[in-house]
């Protein structure tokens, strides 16, 4: 049975609610741990309060950041300067929160007009510009491939090979039960070509609609239950079974989860996180 201690909530699962009303909501279905995010309407991860207050903010509630989601574009080199200005304010504001690891999302854009192969080295680039600053900062990059058919970076093997060619310890990688299902890695890789080592996070949700996987968007994600088309349950006791022993997280993107009222969502998650840890 996987610890409820290991299991965390992101914001956007409920983008509306501020900072305060969010951890409100993780303590009350007995979470301890939140991902915060830097693309929710105009706000910033601590919703502009000052990272002192932030810190007793959590501090009060017997709440840990995780981490924060999520430095766009990294392995795009035409965007390489505004990526390592927001990296240098996340690792800031990660030092002075507490928070353990930044996500790094690569470019997933139709008009990405690169070859694999030069996708493949730009990641190798980000990774090792990146490398020396979340040493420095003591905090880890979590690189998260999205499996997107426009993704520029969407297997486990490639973002695996990266982070070796890069030659920093700092980075792990994000296993999303979405993504992964989507995406062209089959769960058969893990433990095999893919070292389970190398997975730093899992981000979980859960999809329902009777559509074939190819048209399955952030907007379908909710919560994960019996009826999972992507069997997220079954990918994260293959993980047990490997040996992970890190975060799960849940990240329902579907305005059907994110428009409940804070006591509905907490009743929702909380049947959730019944049949997950059941």
């Amino acid at each position: 049975m996987i610890d409820r201690k290991r299991i965390a909530v992101n914001r956007i699962i409920a983008p509306s609610l501020s900072l305060a009303a969010f951890y409100d909501l993780a303590v009350a279905v007995g979470l301890s741990k939140v991902e915060l995010r830097n693309d929710i309407g105009g706000k910033d991860p601590i919703d502009g309060m000052k990272t002192t207050e932030a810190v007793a903010l959590a501090k009060a509630r017997g709440v840990e950041v995780s981490t924060i989601n999520a430095l766009q574009k990294f392995n795009l080199s035409s965007a390489r300067a505004t990526a390592s200005g927001d990296l240098d304010a996340m690792l800031e504001m990660g030092q002075a929160i507490g928070c353990k690891a930044i996500v790094l999302c690569p470019n997933n854009e139709a008009t990405d007009g690169r070859t694999q192969a030069q996708r493949a080295a730009e990641t190798v680039e980000a990774l090792a510009a990146f490398g020396p600053r979340f040493v420095k900062a003591g905090i880890l990059g979590y690189v998260e491939p999205l499996g997107f058919g426009i993704s520029s970076l969407a297997s486990f093997i490639v973002a695996q090979e990266a982070i070796k060619k890069s030659g920093f310890d700092c980075y792990r990688i994000v296993h999303d039960t979405f993504h992964h299902h989507i995406g062209p890695d089959d769960l058969a890789i893990l433990g095999k070509a893919y070292d389970i080592a190398h997975t730093g996070l899992v981000h979980i949700s859960g999809v329902e609609s009777d559509i074939s996987a190819s048209e399955y968007r952030d907007a379908h994600r909710i919560l994960v239950g019996p009826a999972d088309r992507m069997k997220s349950k079954e990918q994260m006791l293959r993980l047990e079974a490997l040996g992970y022993k890190g975060i799960y997280s849940f990240e329902p993107f579907s305005a059907e989860v994110q428009k409940l009222g804070a006591a509905d969502l907490a009743a929702a998650l909380k049947k959730s996180l019944d049949y997950i840890l059941a």
